[in-house]
This record gives C-alpha cells, sequence and structure tokens, in this order.
C-alpha cells in the first residue's frame, strides 16, 4: 500500500536549520509517472498550512512565506522529497506534515491564491500523509 515515512525534525534554537525527509513507496512508478509531495504545517488549534510541492518533474513551488527560508529538494533515485528550514523562527514550531498525490503538482496541488497572494495550497488535493515530523523553535 502506499506508504510516506517521515524522518527528521526536533527541537532547535532561533535562527538554526534542520532538514525533514519524506519517503514514498507502494505504488507502480510506471503508472503514477508524474506524482506531487506537499509539504505543510499544522500547530495547535491552527488549520493545516501549505509550505511547498515538489513535482517529479524537478520543479518546486512556494507559498510566499516560504520563500527565501525553507528549500524543497528531491531524490529521485531514492524516492525521497527533503524540506529544508533556515534561519528558523519560535512561529516555526509546529508538526510538519508530507502528503502525496499521485498527479501532477500542476492538476490540483497548488492554485494562485484567491487573495493574489502567490501560490496556496490544497490539502485536499493529497490521498496520503506521512506521519508527521515535530519541529521546535526555541527563542
Amino acid at each position: 500500500q502506499v506508504q510516506l515515512v517521515q524522518s527528521g525534525g526536533g527541537s532547535v534554537a532561533a535562527g538554526g536549520s534542520l532538514r525533514l525527509s519524506c519517503a514514498a513507496s507502494g505504488y507502480p512508478s510506471e503508472v503514477y509517472s508524474r506524482t506531487c509531495i506537499g509539504w505543510f504545517r499544522q500547530s495547535p488549534g491552527q488549520k493545516r498550512e501549505g509550505i511547498a510541492t515538489s513535482d517529479t518533474d524537478g520543479t518546486a513551488t512556494y507559498v510566499d512565506s516560504a520563500k527565501g527560508r525553507f528549500v524543497v529538494s528531491r531524490d529521485p533515485i531514492k524516492n525521497m522529497v527533503y524540506l529544508e528550514m533556515n534561519n528558523l523562527k519560535p512561529e516555526d514550531s509546529a508538526m510538519y506534515y508530507c502528503g502525496l498525490d499521485l498527479r501532477a503538482c500542476i492538476l490540483g496541488a497548488f492554485t494562485y491564491c484567491s487573495t493574489g497572494s502567490g501560490f496556496c495550497l490544497h490539502e485536499t488535493e493529497f490521498d496520503y500523509w506521512g506521519q508527521g515530523s515535530q519541529v521546535t523553535v526555541s527563542s
């Protein structure tokens, strides 16, 4: 069955960096040649917030608030996707999740925000989720 396994996360002081990993497996890559991994985060009592997407074609899309500090990368051989988080702030503390959409990202995982502020990710487009990685940033 389709499975997403996350690793990484932890505690770091403000200004530090962390890298999260997401390993996807359990689906035939010859059938699903284009897939989309999305990174989201959720703080207690808050809605899940989109961060970035990574497509198997190598493209990445970021929400405006993630640009400049968060970087998504992919290792196609290992079928791993990474989220590098730099210059972390206490407000970045949250549970981070990766999600999988078995289609190209452009087919629905993100669209231009109705507010006009860059791209928005749509968590309902992702059918499978990792177990979550806690990130805690101390001031």
